[in-house]
């Protein structure tokens, strides 16, 4: 295939409230669009939601929101320029040619050698998805099973019928909206730890801060019961976001956990370590999910011989190509992954939700998962739903916590390819 013809745009979209993580706070984050158009002159429109935050907090501590924001859109554009100068065969080749020029671009215009891959995939994602819908159109496909490579197929080959939203709980969500959520059918719970409450870097406080968070959600939660766990009750996914410095110290936050008797409830630990943490962590007491860390298949496959048992996938955030090459090998190395949200627009839920419902159920968990927090965070959420091309259909929103899924999510593929 060749790409004759290519265009990029964004739009800027308020949050509700500062959205915390990593020590930081999110104001907006930038939709972006991808225009493709082929030899055969099909085309195509791929979306992407930037989140320079999580892809990389030194870029996001280093600039103003703006300006970190500009310049992922940079490596979008620049993407799009080299995109028109090669022949591929699968969006997987496309990206494998371009990612390593799109990221020593982005580590030219941060000023950053040490820049995480995970950036330049994120700017990326607009790309990718507009590569897939144009290669489906050039090879008259018209389903995401038939789209997918022969030897990803095995990683993806369940369909579930009901998916658990995970919401996200970052730090300045109160206790009342917790309980809320619970009481609404909520019954896995995304919690942000890794708190700096004094802006003053101390991870003394920092471990103190998450005790104590831990404490009051277990409080007010543990009583209530859910059909949808092995153990019936409600459990947790806690996302430390690399602010953990050593073994010892999560340690102490898991066996206060224990003390209080929410051990058990732990059913995820996310990124507890900076990527640079290379302990054996097959010793840790509950099972440990690389992200952000898992840039690449090749990336992921160190993780999981460092002793990680999960990793969570983000087409959304690093690309559908790199996903399904991080599921495939997940899959060979019989570890589960699950599908983890970038608070994107409701159309990339569902480019999400594609691979999510093809995904077996987590240890633990008696149905599939996603994470989706957009309708928690953003300003316009309504706004946005409606521009969805299968607006008003059964499974875009949650019902008491779950997506259902019927024939017709399969039949219309979530709606990605209209």
């Amino acid at each position: 295939m060749k790409i004759i013809k290519t265009n990029c745009n964004f739009e800027r979209e308020p949050l509700i409230a500062p959205f915390g993580f990593k020590g930081g706070y999110l104001s907006e984050l930038w939709q972006t669009t991808a225009y493709m158009q082929s030899e055969s002159c099909n085309e195509a429109i791929g979306l992407g939601t930037q989140s320079t935050l999580w892809s990389d907090a030194n870029v996001f501590a280093s600039n103003n929101e703006f300006v970190g924001n500009n310049m992922m859109f940079q490596m979008t554009s620049y993407a799009l320029e080299k995109a028109k100068q090669i022949e591929w065969q699968t969006p997987l080749d496309l990206l494998n040619t371009i990612l390593p020029d799109v990221y020593e671009y982005g580590k030219k215009i941060t000023s950053n050698p040490k820049l995480r891959l995970t950036f330049a995939l994120n700017s990326l994602v607009a790309v990718d998805n507009a590569a897939w819908i144009l290669y489906c159109k050039d090879n008259s496909i018209n389903n995401f099973e038939d789209m997918l490579p022969n030897d990803i197929k095995p990683a993806l080959n369940c369909r579930q019928d009901k998916l658990a939203n995970i919401p996200l709980m970052s730090y300045n969500v109160p206790l009342g909206k917790i309980v809320e959520a619970v009481k609404n059918g909520y019954f896995f719970l995304k919690i942000k730890i890794g708190c700096d409450p004094d802006k003053d870097g101390n991870l003394d406080k920092m471990l103190e801060w998450d005790k104590n968070r831990l404490k009051e959600i277990h409080e007010a939660v543990k009583n209530a019961e859910t059909p949808y766990t092995e153990n019936g009750h409600i459990h947790y996914y806690f996302d430390a976001n690399g602010r953990y410095d050593s073994k010892d110290r999560l340690m102490q936050f898991l066996n206060y956990a224990k003390k209080i008797g929410a051990l058990e409830r732990i059913i995820l630990m996310e990124e507890p370590f900076s990527e640079e943490f290379d302990e054996d962590v097959s010793d840790i007491p509950v099972r440990l999910a690389a992200d952000e860390s898992a840039h690449s298949d090749k990336d992921a496959l160190l993780k999981i011989q460092q002793g990680f048992t999960a990793i969570a996938l983000k087409p959304i955030a690093k690309t559908m190509s790199m996903s399904l090459k991080i599921a495939k090998l997940a899959c060979e190395k019989n570890v589960p992954c699950f599908c983890a949200d970038l608070t994107v627009n409701p159309i990339l839920v569902d480019w999400n939700k594609n691979v999510a419902a093809r995904l077996p159920a987590l240890p633990g968990m008696k149905i599939g998962v996603l994470e989706s927090n957009g309708h928690q965070n953003y300003k316009n959420w309504e706004q946005m739903k409606k521009q969805h091309p299968m607006y008003g259909a059964s499974w875009i929103e949650p019902k008491d916590g779950i997506f259902t899924l019927d024939h017709s999510f399969y039949n219309s593929n979530g709606g990605i390819f209209k």
